[in-house]
Order: structure tokens, then C-alpha cells, then sequence
């Protein structure tokens, strides 16, 4: 019998749906049932993953995504499961990452009356008023299947939603008795609903910001997460190199310029202090940014010009926003640097004044390099980030897929990663710990053959519930490496009270409340999960040996890898 769960699977498989997160309830018979009625007669259909967490398994479908390009389902139960797929919703909607969620609901009826109807107690308990009212302000689309005669359209609507930019999670919930619905197959139309085309600049926009970045004395781009399109960054570099631009990232999200070119000024994160970059450009064009500084501290001279770039310069879903930009353009980062850099290959340039601004922004990214490299030096006390960092650059290689949640690390890491090939690291986009486990074993079942790298704080990493995502790891032939940045506790908020109350009672107090003493025991947690592989490093001697022994299991014996890296104590 072919239902509308037979359809909804055929949907998803038509828009390139291979793998399903799923997390399985009582509203769920109709889909398990259809699943095992296409595997006996050798239907094709999504692979289904099982996902003991729900927050894992749409963290693993945003992993999936970003190492991919491909958006994933997501399947929880009714309105529990989407309570529990928790600030994994967040960092989809801030991140930008395409996936359907499904969620079933309570059956709409209790004597019999459809095939489905309610038979157990608690179909009357989650049976709530809006259930997709919980995570509607995150949905790029949310909507009930009512029939099983539209819902191929519903999925393939559902999905052109979150296709098309600003792209993001849409959600569909049903019933029982709707799941149940015997349907006629029909055709394939998916190639009818395709993502809104990428927007472009007018050509007064290209003209007005090409002009002024040429005429400027110390142009400057800002952006956070271009990359997240790894075709976006070609055009940047060769816009950059033309007219002898710098790149200043903030908060970034993506690998959005290469870091060893002489015209990348690094990234800014919390930093308490005013960037010198920022500060003396007098033309910024700021592309792909929800935070491209933050005023208190850092921000661009009061003459600058500022022109603003992305597909919601608006910033719709925050109530507080604004840049002074004199210029605002929506527009794709891809499609809009392309026509900027067509546009500076064209124009007639003053070589000389191109030139001068190449080498000033060059001069200043080798005396930042040679910083750097004198920071990764072993000390003769505790493992410092840039000496584990550096390690792990050497030894995994350029072809690794470094995940960071690092998060008082963030910018540490990624300097020290200094990576140059588009999307080989990534971060969540959001602000909601725990994205950093399953969005590892995501990345790794999309690209198998990868080495993937997850590193992140000891905080994150018990919010990433690591016995859910090391036993998905185990089950699904997904091993990584996983890197706790160990300094047992939350620097973070330790870090944000001192910083608003420096002179308070907390800066004199002997606890704040934030630390993890004494220390769990993080790679017994994966290796009692998912039999993984652990060892503790305490001494900076440790490093070299223990990075290599940990990447050779993950490559060689096919399993997850912990290394546990006590830093000094917050």
C-alpha cells in the first residue's frame, strides 16, 4: 500500500534527500511502516540515521549540510521532540542552514474513526494548542500536512523555502491519521520547485561601490561568513588583489579568505580593544555580516564610508541592528563580488595607488604572522591553544575538516588553523552550544573519505550529549577526531562578569559558579559509548605524539578519537 508517508519519502528523495535524522515516537507507525514496505520491495529511499538525541540529529543534519551543500531531514516526535531539538534550532536559523523538520502530531481522532486514531494515554497529553508555534520564529516555512494528496507539494514548497536565501530549517508537522492516508503515486516535479534564483547588483551599485573602493586610501572588507558559499571567496580575492584591498573577518563563521595571502588582517572576535585595521580604513564594504563589530569597543572612523552587502541587510529577525552603511544591497555574496571584481579587472586604475595599499596591508600581515609563529612555541607550563593548534594543522593536514565550537578559543583556533582552502572549518553560525558533536558525525557521513576535527571547549562538549554522538559515530561508520580544550569550566561568563563588573565582588570572590571540578572524565564518556579511543594530555611534551596517535586511529582503526587537553584552569 502506498500512503502519503510512502510520498513524503519519495519527496524528499527527489530533492536529493539521502539521509534522514530521525528520532521515532508513537505518532510515528505510518513512516516506520512505509520505510520497511520500500526496503522489502527495493524502493529507494533516504538513509535513515538514528539519532538517540534529537539536538544531535539536526546538528548532524547541519554538519551534513555544510560539508556538503545538501540540505538533510530531520524527523522528531510531535511536540517533545521539537522542544528537544533545542538550540540546535537556533544555530540552523542563525547559521543559515538548510533542512526540513518533520515532527508528528497527537491523532485528531479517539473512537476508531481513521486508521491511526489515538491508543495510548499520551496522545491526549501531547495533544497542545500550537505546536509549531515553538519553533515558528526560527522556521523559514512551517505548515501541517492535512492530506496525504498535496504532500509531495508541501515537501517540495517546504524545501524551496529552505533553499532559498536567506536560506534556513522549515518545518512540517502531521497526524497519525494523515500519515496513514492510502494515496496514488505520483510523478517527480521537484525540478518545478527550484530555490529563488541568486540576486544580484544593479549596475549604478557596481559602479558606486567599485569607484569607491578604487579611490579609496585604505579600503577595507568585512565579513563573517561568505564562505559559507566556498564560490564566493574566488571573487573576493580577485576583487581584493585588484585593487589592493584588505580583509578584516569578524566573528567569522567560515573560511572566507585565505590566510596566507598578504592582504588578510585576521579576525576579530570579543576582544576589548579597537582594531587598527578597522579604525583607519576609509571605505568599508561589508559583505555576509551580522556582527561586523561591535561599537564599544571597535568600529570604523566616524568619516568612513560604509557600504552593506548580504541577502538580509535588514537583519528581519533582529530587533536591534544598524551600521550607518550609506549604501544597503541585497544581493548574493557570490554573485555580487563576481560582478565587482568584473568590474575592477575592467576599470582603469591607478597602478600606484593600488599598489601603496597592497603593500601596507601586506607589511602588516607579515609582522601579524610572525606573532603568531612565536606563539606556538611549547612553553614550560601548561598546553597552550597555539601549540596544540599548530600541531593538529601539521599533522591532519590540508585536506582535514576542522569543526570549531571553541567559543573563548574561537579566534586562538582559527588563527593558528590559518586555514586557505574554502569550507575546511566551519562553526555553527549561532550562539547555541552543543553543535559541535553531531554536526562532526553529519560532516563525516557526507564526506566519508575526510578527516574530520572537532574542537571545542570542555563546556561544549557536554552539551554536545557525547554518548549520543559517539554512539552514532560507532553505529554509523562516522569517526572523528574530538579535541576538548579542557580548562574545567565556562570561562565564557566568567570572562563577560569581569568584563562589566571588573572592580565588583565577583572579581574578588574565591568561586563564581562556572567551574567543572572535579573534571569528568571526557574520553571514558565516548569510549563507554561508543568505544572510542582516549588519552589525557597535561604536558606540553604530550602533544606531538598524541595528536599523531590519535589521528592514526580515527584513519587506520576506523574509530572516534578523544584527546582531553588540560589547559591552564579558568
Amino acid at each position: 500500500m502506498y500512503t502519503a508517508s510512502s510520498a513524503f519519502l519519495d519527496a524528499l528523495g527527489e530533492h536529493g534527500v539521502t539521509h534522514v535524522f530521525a528520532n521515532f515516537g508513537s505518532d510515528h507507525p505510518a513512516l516506520i511502516e512505509a520505510i520497511a514496505e520500500a526496503r522489502a520491495h527495493g524502493r529507494p529511499i533516504p538513509r535513515i540515521v538514528t539519532c538517540p538525541n534529537e539536538m544531535v540529529g539536526m546538528s548532524a543534519a547541519h554538519g551534513f549540510w555544510q560539508a556538503s551543500g545538501v540540505p538533510q531531514a530531520v524527523v522528531v516526535h510531535v511536540e517533545c521532540g521539537t522542544q528537544a531539538l533545542a538550540g540546535a534550532v537556533h544555530n540552523a536559523d542563525k547559521g543559515r542552514a538548510p533542512m526540513l523538520i518533520f515532527a508528528g502530531a497527537s491523532p485528531f481522532t479517539q473512537e476508531g474513526e481513521l486508521k491511526g486514531s489515538r491508543n495510548e494515554f499520551i496522545q491526549w497529553i501531547q495533544d497542545v494548542h500550537d505546536q509549531r508555534g515553538i519553533v515558528r520564529g526560527y522556521m523559514r516555512y512551517d505548515a501541517e500536512l492535512r492530506t496525504g494528496r498535496t504532500i509531495k507539494d508541501m515537501v517540495h514548497r517546504a524545501l524551496q523555502f529552505a533553499r532559498s536565501d536567506p536560506k534556513g530549517p522549515v518545518y512540517l508537522m502531521g497526524a497519525r491519521e494523515v500519515m496513514e492516508e492510502e494515496v496514488a503515486p505520483r510523478p517527480d516535479t521537484a525540478a518545478r520547485w527550484r530555490p529563488i534564483a541568486p540576486a544580484s547588483l544593479s549596475a549604478e551599485a557596481v559602479a558606486g561601490i567599485g569607484a569607491a573602493l578604487a579611490g579609496a586610501r585604505r579600503p577595507l572588507v568585512v565579513t563573517s561568513y561568505l564562505g559559507r558559499n566556498p564560490e564566493a571567496v574566488a571573487p573576493l580575492v580577485a576583487l581584493c588583489r585588484r585593487l589592493g584591498v584588505g580583509v578584516l573577518e569578524s566573528v567569522p563563521n567560515a573560511v572566507n579568505f585565505p590566510h596566507d595571502d598578504p592582504l588578510y588582517q585576521g579576525n576579530q572576535w570579543n576582544e576589548p580593544r579597537q582594531n587598527p585595521v578597522l579604525a583607519e580604513a576609509d571605505v568599508v564594504l561589508v559583505v555576509d555580516s551580522d556582527v561586523p563589530w561591535i561599537p564599544t569597543v571597535s568600529r570604523p572612523s566616524p568619516e568612513a564610508r560604509i557600504f552593506h552587502l548580504d541577502v538580509d541587510p535588514l537583519k528581519q529577525q533582529m530587533p536591534l541592528f544598524h551600521i550607518g552603511a550609506e549604501g544597503v544591497f541585497r544581493a548574493d555574496a557570490a554573485t555580487a563580488l563576481a560582478q565587482l571584481a568584473a568590474f575592477a579587472g575592467a576599470a582603469a586604475l591607478d597602478a600606484g595607488r593600488a599598489a601603496e595599499r597592497a603593500a601596507h596591508y601586506a607589511g602588516l600581515h607579515a609582522a601579524r604572522a610572525r606573532a603568531l609563529a612565536a606563539r606556538e612555541a611549547p612553553g614550560p607550563g601548561p598546553v597552550t591553544v597555539p601549540h596544540l593548534v599548530a600541531a593538529l594543522r601539521r599533522q591532519a593536514g590540508a585536506e582535514a575538516l576542522f569543526l570549531s565550537e571553541s567559543i573563548t578559543s574561537y579566534g586562538t583556533v582559527l588563527d593558528h588553523l590559518a586555514p586557505t582552502r574554502p569550507g575546511s572549518v566551519l562553526t555553527s553560525g549561532g550562539g547555541s552550544l552543543g553543535w559541535n558533536g553531531g554536526a562532526a558525525v553529519g560532516a563525516k557521513l557526507a564526506r566519508p573519505d575526510a578527516t574530520v576535527v572537532a574542537i571545542c571547549g570542555d563546556g561544549s562538549y557536554l552539551f554536545s550529549v557525547p554518548s549520543s554522538v559517539h554512539w552514532m559515530a560507532r553505529r554509523y561508520g562516522a569517526p572523528f577526531l574530538q579535541v576538548v580544550l579542557n580548562n574545567r569550566g565556562w570561562k565564557a561568563p566568567k570572562q563577560s562578569t569581569l568584563a562589566v563588573h571588573p572592580d565588583g565582588y565577583a572579581a574578588r570572590a574565591d568561586s563564581l559558579d562556572t567551574s567543572f571540578d572535579p573534571a569528568p572524565d571526557y574520553a571514558g564518556i565516548a569510549a563507554a559509548s561508543g568505544g572510542a579511543w582516549g588519552r589525557r594530555v597535561d604536558d606540553p611534551a604530550q602533544v606531538e605524539a598524541a595528536v599523531a596517535e590519535a589521528l592514526r586511529v580515527v584513519r587506520e582503526e576506523r574509530r572516534a578519537a578523544v584527546l582531553d587537553v588540560w589547559l591552564e584552569h579558568l
